[in-house]
């Protein structure tokens, strides 16, 4: 058989080449040996001298499929001497960062991890939940060891929860770039102590932070107030909204003690007016026609003001709206 193809499609040059190729075609897995020249040799990782090799090691590593079938290259991997005196195993140019994946494959697992679960990909890939994880887990690694955050002066720090119970993360994201440089366990005030550490290690001056969008959380607060000493706290819109909606929604409760009828209001007071079915509209337009004499609709109508001002791109707009 002729192996060019595969030595094409596998981005294969001297003095690497496709020896051998076996379809099982009961498994439908595809096997490709490769394997090298003799008499070549070979620079390691830290030596930019090359070596004559000393003994080999078959390696497999699991390759993207072949249209739909499994594949994966056998390679007889070279170990060459050092004049020190150490062996050291060569990587092959198509080797991933972790064991047992080229390259190609483990760049499609962290393709598909952008846009589902770990569980979807392991699925489609035919990985365990775990290898995936370990995957994604050291070009993590890799990106946070190279990682500088010397020009990064505005931030964007947030909770969220990661399971079931009151288990949480913080996230702190590079408000200017919209990319994450930083996640936490918890959400109290030493999270932002720990970001601080770390973004030191990373080349970052805390004291060039000069804004943090964050909630209204006292920890935090707290937390930046301490480490992060000329940052303009600005606490995010959609937190704020939340207040003026939680505001709402106990005037409603001391209004229907008088007023039976904002029974069954509650939903269609929170949620945005775009989001209502059509009996719910027509609830709410009912209310919003009785303003003068229902404080229920004044706090709604007040609540959307703040939205449609939060909502603004000018900030000198903003400020005005907000101070009138």
């Amino acid at each position: 058989m002729d192996n060019s193809i595969f030595t094409a499609a596998l981005g294969i040059s001297e003095p690497w080449f496709v020896d051998c190729v076996d379809f099982n075609s009961s498994t439908g897995v595809l096997t490709i040996q490769i394997d090298f020249r003799k008499g070549s040799r070979f620079a390691c990782e830290g030596a930019e001298d090359r070596h004559p090799v000393h003994d080999t090691q078959i390696k497999r590593y699991r390759h993207l499929n072949f249209f739909q079938h499994e594949c994966f290259l056998e390679v007889r991997v070279p170990r060459v001497k050092l004049p020190d005196g150490r062996v050291v195993l060569v990587s092959p140019p198509w080797a991933g960062k972790l064991s047992g994946f080229t390259l190609l494959f483990e760049a499609l697992v962290i393709a598909m991890c952008r846009e589902m679960p770990f569980a979807a990909v392991a699925r489609l890939t035919d990985l365990t939940w775990h290898r995936v994880h370990a995957i994604c887990e050291r070009y993590v690694e890799l990106a946070l060891e190279n990682a500088d955050f010397s020009e990064v002066t505005a931030l964007a720090i947030d909770e969220t929860s990661r399971t079931k119970g009151h288990n949480y993360v913080t996230v702190v994201a590079d408000a200017e770039k919209r990319s994450v440089i930083f996640v936490t366990e918890g959400r109290k005030a030493n999270t932002i102590d720990r970001f601080a550490e770390d973004f030191i290690r990373h080349n970052g001056d805390p004291e060039s932070i000069d804004t943090v969008s964050i909630d209204m959380s006292p920890a935090f607060i707290k937390g930046v107030t301490k480490n992060l000493p000329n940052a303009q706290i600005t606490f995010d819109k959609f937190h704020v909204v939340a207040h003026a909606s939680d505001a709402v929604d106990r005037t409603r409760r001391a209004e229907q003690k008088e007023d039976p009828g904002l029974k069954g209001l509650r939903w269609t007071l929170l949620k945005s007016p775009e989001k209502l079915r059509d009996a719910q509209r027509s609830d709410l337009q009912a209310l919003i026609a009785q303003v003068v004499s229902k404080r229920t609709a004044r706090a709604w109508i007040y609540r959307e003001q703040l939205r449609d001002i939060l909502n603004r791109k000018q900030v000198n707009v903003m400020r005005r709206m907000l101070h009138q």
